[in-house]
């Protein structure tokens, strides 16, 4: 069993910054993907990034692509959404999941709570 804490969410202005933290215990990962999804007010969930456990292979999503950033840290078995030049469209529960397989496509095992991330306008 996997257990993922989200942290970081938050109130913040058009244009700014927040980095979400994403830290996994119990069974954890000596491969497989990790990834961040984000669903807004009346939205289905999105992908947003994902990253390879032990290559650091990252794919991100088109819609924010240049200024979203995922990246890991694999002593503290945590992962990291950098979020830049965010927008109001960006508001959303982000939450973060992981799988024992490569692909990043598909049903993910495993997922935190989420965390909130508002941007006004």
């Amino acid at each position: 069993q996997v257990q993922l804490v989200e942290s970081g969410g938050g109130l913040v202005q058009a244009g700014g910054s927040l980095r979400l933290s994403c830290a996994a215990s119990g069974r954890t990962f000596s491969s497989g993907t990790m990834g961040w999804f984000r669903q807004g007010p009346g939205k289905e969930r999105e992908f947003v990034a994902a990253i390879g456990w032990n290559t650091g292979i990252t794919y991100t999503a088109d819609s924010v692509k240049g200024r979203f950033t995922i990246s890991r840290d694999n002593a503290k078995n945590t992962v990291y959404l950098q979020m830049n030049s965010l927008k109001p469209e960006d508001t959303a529960v982000y939450s973060c999941a992981a799988k024992y397989s490569r692909s990043w496509r598909g049903d993910y095992d495993y997922w935190g709570q989420g965390t909130q991330v508002t941007v006004s306008s």
